[in-house]
């Protein structure tokens, strides 16, 4: 192709007249110089970008990985604290989609479509779909000459199964991204996932002749493809990266290797396990021994008799899931590192909420596993459906209650209230809460080329909203003006050790409320008197101040009623589902 190509430039030139060649040669030679221009000038600006990573987990507690006071085994989290910084007030939406579509637009929930769940309860805040008022940051960076790759739970939109073409208008490829590989919905088997999506595709994990790992598991499904992108990826253009693992959401599902591991770990109950967390974090400067405390933890939150060895197991489950997605942060750390692109890689880690204490799967007595399959085997290329299956693919039914062991692909479990409550240690209330149990997550930055001072501790308080901006910043790159106009902060002056403007910010979910100004946080629940908490000396929220304090308290609901009229928030009560009453007509 070459050869042809010089060949016709000379007889191009040969039917030029003479005065003509010297003319077409310097042509050439600017259109040759131009590209080359064009080419390391593309390279430079390339290099002069950071990649983007932008880790999110599931359903996880302040206290759950290493370096914030957790005995599970992150090394991979730890190690890039050591040398990063981490965040110590840090603030999710407190539930899963409202974080997802937070995190991705740069605004409040409401004002991006989602301020509840994936249904559309008729209100523009409440539509259960990602709003075109709001760029995704993929759809924000790609001017900018990024890349954009996700791997895992995308979960806002609630168009499941599409008909046409417009039904997926909210799926990642139709928001900015070049390549995905995940699930739409938001939860699901770990073994078999609903809602598998490659790229734009509805697919089988068992049918899938572009991934065919020895047993399938999804923690595994979403590093293995992370690490795909970062090695198919054209390094003379930057990347963004958004890996959203849904370790350790129920169900309690995990590989027996890594299981194994915890067998025996929690054999000293919720108490003893929170205990040792909060010394740990007390050691680690996390939290202060004058700003927390833990208070008794009550009996019925737990199991304390037969099925004691039951939760303990859950637990020992629980901790398996994140000991497997640091594994896979690990696998993507190496990539970047095999490709050369881990100095100048921006990587972030947080959390979706708190630790939840719904009771999933936990309500009822469970039953044995049968002997042999009583249901006949699903078809490789036959998708499933259903967040919770109705069988395992070599028809096992799906078993759910109390003493049936967590962890294989026939059981369908939660961890409950009393390990929720030492996911969150040392703080209140858990996911859908906005007390601090619900809101809080770690942030851990990590970018060798963009920090001062790697190894320290960062306490301004910041939010997920802040992670657009900061993308928008560091990619040297605008935010569109017809666009609702971001909330969120650049954090890259915290990354230079200066500092943020004082500013408030907001909460809202299923009726729970809350603001923070400074030190002050001023919180509810649905339907209950606003509490007033001074987080610097009370971060456990145990002595409310809202009467004490009252001109301040007005003050900052003022705020907050200011801050739900413009962000789209709606009374709870005009919203939430009626319950239908069993009462019998007299």
């Amino acid at each position: 192709m070459t050869v042809y190509g010089r060949a016709d430039s000379m007889m191009c030139q040969s039917r030029l007249p003479n005065h003509c060649r010297g003319t077409f040669l310097r042509v050439s030679a600017c259109l040759i110089i131009g590209l080359v221009v064009g080419y390391i000038a593309q390279s430079v600006h390339a290099e002069g970008q950071p990649n983007i990573l932008v880790i999110l987990s599931d359903d996880m507690g302040y206290s759950d990985v290493g370096c914030y006071g957790g005995e599970i085994e992150t090394p991979t989290l730890d190690r890039l604290a050591h040398n990063g910084i981490r965040f110590t007030q840090f603030y999710n939406t407190g539930r899963c989609c409202p974080t997802r579509a937070s995190l991705l637009s740069g605004l409040y929930p409401h004002q991006a479509g989602i301020g509840h769940m994936m249904n559309d309860r008729g209100f523009p805040g409440y539509r259960g779909e990602f709003g075109n008022n709001c760029y995704t940051i993929a759809e924000a960076l790609q001017p900018a000459g990024y890349k954009n790759y996700m791997a895992g739970k995308w979960h806002i939109t609630h168009r499941l199964s599409p008909q046409q073409d417009d039904d997926k208008k909210n799926w990642p490829i139709q928001r900015g991204f070049d390549r995905f590989y995940g699930t739409i919905h938001g939860a699901g088997s770990f073994f078999d996932p609903n809602t598998l999506v490659r790229d734009n595709t509805l697919i089988s994990p068992y049918a899938d002749p572009s991934y065919k790992p020895d047993s399938y598991y999804y923690t595994d499904a979403i590093s293995d493809h992370a690490v795909r992108f970062i090695h198919e990826h054209d390094q003379t253009k930057p990347f963004f990266m958004y890996v959203a693992f849904t370790a350790a959401h129920w169900p309690m599902h995990a590989k027996e290797k890594d299981l194994s591991k915890y067998e025996g770990r929690y054999k000293d109950g919720y108490s003893s396990v929170r205990e040792n967390r909060y010394q740990k974090m007390l050691q680690h400067g996390l939290v202060t021994k004058s700003s927390t405390t833990l208070w008794p933890l009550e009996e019925r939150w737990g199991e304390h008799g037969e099925y004691w060895p039951w939760d303990e197991r859950n637990m020992e489950v629980y901790a398996a899931m994140i000991d497997s997605m640091d594994q896979g942060i690990g696998k993507i750390v190496q990539a970047l590192e095999t490709t050369n692109q881990f100095n100048n890689t921006l990587f972030c880690y947080m959390q979706d909420n708190g630790g939840c204490a719904e009771g999933m799967g936990r309500r009822s007595i469970g039953k044995p596993r049968a002997l042999t399959p009583p249901l006949p085997p699903m078809k490789a290329d036959t998708l499933q459906v259903d967040m919770i299956p109705k069988q395992t693919r070599d028809g096992y039914p799906v078993r759910q209650g109390k003493g049936v062991l967590a962890g294989p692909p026939d059981t369908y479990i939660g961890y409950g209230q009393a390990w929720a409550t030492v996911s969150n240690t040392p703080f209140r209330k858990y996911k859908h809460w906005v007390h601090e149990g619900g809101i809080s997550t770690p942030l851990i930055v990590h970018w060798p080329e963009g920090i001062v001072d790697p190894g320290r501790m960062e306490g301004t308080p910041s939010h997920l909203i802040d992670i657009m901006a900061t993308a928008v910043d560091v990619a040297d790159t605008n935010y569109p003006t017809n666009k609702t106009p971001l909330e969120g902060l650049s954090l890259q002056p915290l990354f230079q050790k200066k500092t943020l403007p004082n500013r408030k910010i907001y909460w809202e979910h299923e009726g729970n409320r809350a603001i923070r100004d400074g030190k002050w946080k001023l919180v509810s629940e649905f339907n209950r008197p606003w509490e007033l908490y001074d987080i610097s000396s009370d971060r456990s929220e145990q002595h409310d101040l809202s009467k004490e304090q009252a001109n301040r308290t007005k003050s900052m609901a003022e705020a907050w009623d200011a801050y739900a009229a413009r962000a789209q928030v709606i009374s709870w009560e005009k919203i939430s589902p009626k319950k239908k009453s069993n009462a019998k007509k007299k």
